[in-house]
């Protein structure tokens, strides 16, 4: 019986345990073999190590699927910074705030929303819901910094071109919903559309009685006179309950605005339930959907309907697309303890199924 000559280094050898010095003695022709096998190593130029440099730049942000029959495509109008979460919550214990960002690995001192734009096809209509921030009022455009208002970009790379939309649905008519309908000079971006809002906000964001309270009220109703205006000959009332397009559903959501409104998208046995701004935080007002948000018109009435619709779409398991929830928005809700948790969707980039 043959004995494996390699079996002999494995063999307990006390100066192992004893940490003492072990000398490994190489022969000569180990270390001419050594040296040979390095000589055949082929010649690397001076650079060749050189790092390559930074990119610094993003690519288009877009997101397609199918659903049902249809296929959606979801475009970021970029991220809105909140900066601190403080005074977007100022009913709310600060100690619990940050606990409630560390405990799930965000910054406490910054709190950070996407903008996700939803485009629908249902082979009869494109539509587009909510329009992003655009760039109609300039500067006072702005309020939120320099990453909001790439929709129309990030629409153009994902293959649609603003004339191609057919209706426009709003959830309702802040800035960052509504000032994407028209450019600087007042023209349509789109201008083979239809508008749906809901009247109650149609009427209140366009009344400058209204600016009064918040610093933010005059520019936020100057923004949708301006953008809503170009519309007023083409626009839809949205009804809770009532169709807004075939297969799109009206869901009366008040308190964020006094007429907002989520929308059920059904296609076969599968709905898809835009929230809007339903909640603006996945952690903050999902844990505790009865916290108010500094720029809810009715913040005890906007927690009433967040509270409603969260129980309802934890219930019946419907997919979400959430307008500021991480990128792209698509999920589902669960109930957890008092309140609620999101669970994100998983992206596959390899295929429309």
């Amino acid at each position: 019986m043959l004995r494996s000559r390699s079996r002999r280094k494995w063999r307990h050898d006390p100066q192992i345990e004893t940490g003492e010095e072990i000398m490994i003695p190489l022969s000569r022709r180990g270390l001419l073999g050594a040296a040979a096998s390095l000589a055949t190593l082929p010649f690397l130029p001076e650079g060749a190590m050189a790092a390559a440099p930074f990119r610094k730049e993003l690519p288009p942000a877009w997101h397609r699927f199918t659903f049902g029959d249809y296929e959606a495509t979801v475009v970021s109008d970029g991220y809105l910074p909140l900066g601190k979460p403080e005074p977007a919550f100022p009913a709310s214990p600060p100690a619990e705030i940050v606990g409630l960002l560390e405990s799930n690995f965000l910054p406490p001192d910054a709190a950070t929303l996407e903008q996700n734009v939803l485009v629908l096809n249902t082979d009869k209509q494109l539509i587009l819901f909510d329009t992003g921030m655009g760039d109609s009022m300039g500067e006072a455009g702005k309020m939120f910094g320099p990453t909001t208002g790439r929709m129309l970009a990030n629409l153009k790379a994902a293959g649609i071109q603003p004339e191609q939309i057919d209706l426009v649905v709003l959830t309702h008519a802040h800035c960052d919903h509504c000032w994407g309908l028209v450019d600087a000079a007042g023209n349509r971006v789109f201008p083979n559309a239809q508008v749906a809002l809901s009247e109650i906000d149609l009427k209140y964001w366009t009344d400058d009685g209204n600016k009064r309270g918040p610093a933010f009220m005059t520019p936020f109703i100057d923004g949708a006179k301006k953008n809503l205006g170009a519309y007023r000959d083409r626009m839809i009332m949205v009804q809770d309950g009532k169709e807004v397009a075939p297969g799109v559903i009206a869901l009366f959501t008040p308190g964020h605005t006094l007429g907002h409104h989520c929308y059920a998208i059904t296609s076969g046995d599968k709905t898809l339930v835009n929230t809007g701004d339903l909640a603006h935080h996945h952690i903050l007002l999902l844990r505790r959907p009865l916290w108010e948000f500094s720029f809810d018109t009715d913040p005890k009435l906007s927690a009433q309907s967040r509270s409603r619709m969260l129980d309802r779409l934890a219930k019946d398991r419907h997919e979400v697309l959430s307008y500021h929830f991480p990128w792209p928005g698509l999920g589902h809700v669960v109930r957890e303890n008092e309140g609620y948790a999101w669970i994100q969707a998983p992206i596959n980039v390899t295929t429309l199924g």
